[in-house]
C-alpha cells in the first residue's frame, strides 16, 4: 500500500504539492486529475523521489521512503519506475537495448557498463514490447519511432524492471491511435 500524509512541496512561497493525503492499495489503478501547473508531475517525482518534500511522509508497504538516500533511495527508484512525459529514450540506440536500460540497476556494475544482458533479459525486453503490440519494432532505432510508439518503448522499459510501483506522468498523451 501506498499512503501519503500531509505532502508538500514549496518552490519559495509556491505550495507546488499542498497538504495531499492518499492511500492507494496495492495492484490499484488511481488516476490523478486536475489543471495544468495543478502539482501532479510534482506529486509523482515526489513520490519516486526525484524531488524532495517539503514536508510530509510517503510510506510504502510500511516503509518511509520519505528520507531515503544513497543506496536505500536508488533501491526505490529501482522498484518504483517512473514513465516521463518526455519519455527518455537513447536514439541512436536500437528500441529493445531501450528497453533493457530499464534493468541497468538489477545487474552488475561491468554488465552494466558494457550493456551485457543475458538471452532469458532479453527476451523479457522483447515480451514486454509484445505485450505492447510493437515487438517488430525491437531492432529499429528509438528515434525513428513516432511518438506514441516511443511512448509505448518506455512502458516496456518500465514493464522490464519489474517494479513494485509505476508512476505514470501524461501516460496517454502522445498515444498513436
Amino acid at each position: 500500500m501506498l499512503e501519503i500524509q500531509s505532502l508538500t512541496k514549496k518552490f519559495g512561497e509556491l505550495h507546488a504539492v499542498d497538504a495531499v493525503n492518499l492511500s492507494i492499495p496495492d495492484k490499484a489503478m488511481v488516476g490523478i486529475i486536475g489543471r495544468s501547473g495543478a502539482g501532479k508531475s510534482t506529486m509523482l517525482r515526489l513520490i519516486n523521489r526525484l524531488a524532495v518534500p517539503t514536508s510530509g511522509k510517503i510510506r510504502f508497504h510500511g516503509r518511509d521512503i520519505s528520507n531515503l538516500s544513497g543506496k536505500a533511495l536508488r533501491d526505490w527508484q529501482a522498484d518504483c519506475a517512473m514513465i516521463f512525459q518526455q519519455f527518455n529514450l537513447v536514439p541512436r540506440l536500437d528500441v529493445l537495448t531501450n528497453v533493457m536500460l530499464g534493468r541497468l540497476n538489477h545487474i552488475g556494475t561491468l554488465r552494466s557498463v558494457f550493456r551485457l544482458f543475458t538471452d532469458k533479459e532479453r527476451m523479457e525486453g522483447l515480451l514486454a514490447l509484445e505485450r505492447l503490440g510493437i515487438e517488430q519494432t525491437a531492432l529499429q532505432q528509438a528515434g525513428t519511432l513516432s511518438g506514441g510508439q516511443q511512448q509505448r518503448v518506455a512502458i516496456a522499459r518500465a514493464l522490464a524492471m519489474r517494479p513494485d510501483a509505476i508512476l505514470l506522468d501524461e501516460p496517454t498523451s502522445a498515444l498513436d491511435p
